[in-house]
């Protein structure tokens, strides 16, 4: 798009430039999460690959917000279900959405919306107070994963073994660095 129909559109369409612009920024989110989902580094113990997905989750959320992460992540699971390479390790497919990580995904979905809504009250205004929102949105993602995992093995005590307890220590590593990450990501966004 021209400069010139860029002004345009802003100028004369402010509605249309907003959507236009809220549509790019849901885009670029699945597309970061789907980049992070390359990060993958299965573990023999576990059916669920250890990624840097819950870093871009924390991320879109608190930088998109509540509705646009929601919707980012709603495409990031549709781009992947239709077949393109965009889950952990490059898999694909609508059978990834019932499978040992699909509570997981469904998790991204809702953390994406709570960290969103948490951070337009303001929580991610500082690196401090941006590890609230990080941390409901990773219990949340837990919460979900942990127990369609539990439906799946059947049992719940095995789910936290194989679903939880192995990435406790990466998630944590996980909140900081997005609380460190999100004053660029609001450069962006903005």
């Amino acid at each position: 798009m021209t400069t010139l129909a860029l002004t345009v559109s802003t100028r004369y369409y402010p509605r249309a430039s907003s959507r236009l612009r809220d549509l790019g920024l849901i885009v670029i989110g699945s597309l970061l999460l789907a980049v992070l989902a390359q990060v993958s580094f299965p573990l023999p113990f576990t059916p669920v690959p250890l990624t840097g997905q819950t870093f871009g989750v924390l991320l879109v959320g608190a930088a998109l917000g509540s509705k646009r992460g929601l919707a980012s992540m709603l495409l990031y699971i549709m781009e992947g279900g239709l077949g393109l390479p965009f889950f952990a390790g490059g898999a694909s497919g609508w059978h990834v959405l019932v499978g040992s990580t699909a509570g997981y995904l469904v998790g991204f979905v809702v953390a994406a919306y709570v960290i969103g809504l948490l951070a337009e009250r303001g929580l991610e205004r500082a690196i401090r107070t941006s590890l609230i929102p990080f941390f409901v949105g990773t219990l949340v993602i837990y919460l979900f994963g942990v127990a369609w995992l539990a439906i799946l093995l059947g049992s719940f005590s095995k789910a936290i073994v194989v679903g939880l307890l192995p990435f406790l220590i990466g998630d944590v590593i996980k909140l900081i660095l997005a609380a460190l990450a999100l004053p660029a990501a609001w450069r962006t966004v903005k």
